[in-house]
């Protein structure tokens, strides 16, 4: 009697199938992940291109050609160029703010705390992204003016008056400005921390040291909290009126 002999290919196609069946698919819609670092890398892209060569000059085409994506890939992220450019400068000034768990506002005196807030200023100002974004829209804010527009609407300047404006009733002991004249203040806290450093910084005169900055910080804050209780003064005697 025969016995039935195997054929050793038998099966072998379903073999594959379950195979097949059993490996991941390749495709389809990335994940969140990867779809998070891809919009990453085209914003990094995009913030050396606007850095180096100006608004006017980087294009859509170029951003996707050195990121290595298609041009519907970057559209369907970004509008258009102008909304890439608010997403840089958003991305630029979330590097540059103090870290989440930074408390600014601890300190056991008004000029403490003042001195602690126009060190963060400072610093963000004249870290190298903040100046070349200065460059860039001082240099092309005639032609395009919404850059300014994007530059300022992140709010950065209104988050730190509000943050020098809360420290001002410690500082005045219960004469608080009104809401005018705080916000007035606060605005020439800013001023006067941020101005003359960033224009060396830029090239109008020579840069300051560590030393130097540390110096100037101190001074600006003294002379802040004095013509704050000074001004303070004059408004309770109906003298000065800030607009």
């Amino acid at each position: 009697m025969r016995t039935a002999r195997t054929d050793p290919t038998a099966g072998a196609g379903s073999r594959r199938s379950r195979k097949r069946r059993a490996q991941p698919r390749r495709g389809g819609r990335p994940s969140q992940a990867d779809a998070a670092r891809l919009g990453d890398h085209i914003l990094e892209i995009a913030t050396e291109l606007f850095l180096t060569e100006g608004y006017g000059s980087a294009t859509i085409e170029a951003v996707a050609a050195r990121a290595g994506v298609s041009k519907r890939t970057l559209y369907h992220r970004f509008e258009d160029k102008s909304a890439l450019f608010i997403a840089v400068v958003h991305r630029i000034v979330s590097q540059i703010r103090p870290p989440p768990g930074v408390a600014l506002l601890e300190g056991s005196n008004p000029h403490e705390i003042l001195r602690r807030l126009a060190g963060f200023v400072l610093q963000a100002a004249l870290s190298p992204q903040a100046i070349a974004l200065h460059r860039l829209v001082m240099a092309e804010a005639a032609r395009f003016p919404e850059l300014v527009r994007a530059v300022y609407d992140e709010g950065w300047a209104d988050e730190a008056a509000a943050l020098i404006g809360s420290v001002l009733g410690r500082a005045l002991r219960g004469a608080r400005p009104s809401p005018r004249a705080g916000a007035f203040a606060a605005e020439q806290f800013l001023q006067m921390v941020v101005t003359v450093p960033q224009r060396r910084a830029l090239g109008i005169g020579v840069p300051m040291t560590p030393a130097q900055l540390d110096s100037w910080v101190e001074d600006t804050v003294r002379l802040f909290l004095e013509g704050v209780q000074g001004l303070t003064r004059l408004q309770a005697r109906g003298i000065s009126r800030p607009r």
